[in-house]
């Protein structure tokens, strides 16, 4: 069963974050530049929460702030749901599915933010368990 840990050993653990006070304005200029839908949001070195493309739409556009005088921390979602590297892909898959979210931070036993992973990337990994699953099928009936 493939695990978080492993789907960050292949990606990486890189997770690119932003302050609570910073702008809404600066956090899209980074989400644009890194091309990734979300940030997490971390006081210090903590996670307090994810900002995302559907906050951004719903809290900034549909409202009519302004991007570049409203800070990260007013449009975040700050009920944050993370999972630890040891969880499975089925498991993060039934959670973001439930909860209908797109993204998971990923903590390691002292709470730090050590990745994330996006539906995407639970996506890719499904997919490619099938590939292999049907590679080896076709090679059995094939002997």
């Amino acid at each position: 069963m493939t695990t978080v840990r492993m789907l960050l050993d292949t990606k990486g653990p890189g997770v690119w974050t932003i302050g609570p006070d910073e702008t809404v304005l600066h956090a899209l200029e980074i989400m644009a530049e890194k091309n990734v839908g979300g940030l997490v949001v971390v006081d210090g070195d903590k996670p307090v929460g994810i900002m995302t493309e559907r906050d951004y739409a719903r809290a900034v556009v549909l409202k009519g702030r302004s991007s570049a005088n409203t800070p990260v921390r007013d449009i975040m979602t700050s009920h944050l749901l993370c999972v630890n590297a040891d969880e499975t892909v089925d498991a993060c898959m039934a959670l973001m599915t439930d909860s209908h979210i797109r993204h998971l931070p990923v903590l390691d036993a002292d709470d730090r933010l050590i990745g994330i992973i996006s539906i995407g990337d639970l996506v890719k990994s499904v997919i490619a368990d099938q590939q292999f699953k049907i590679e080896q099928l076709e090679s059995y009936i094939q002997s």
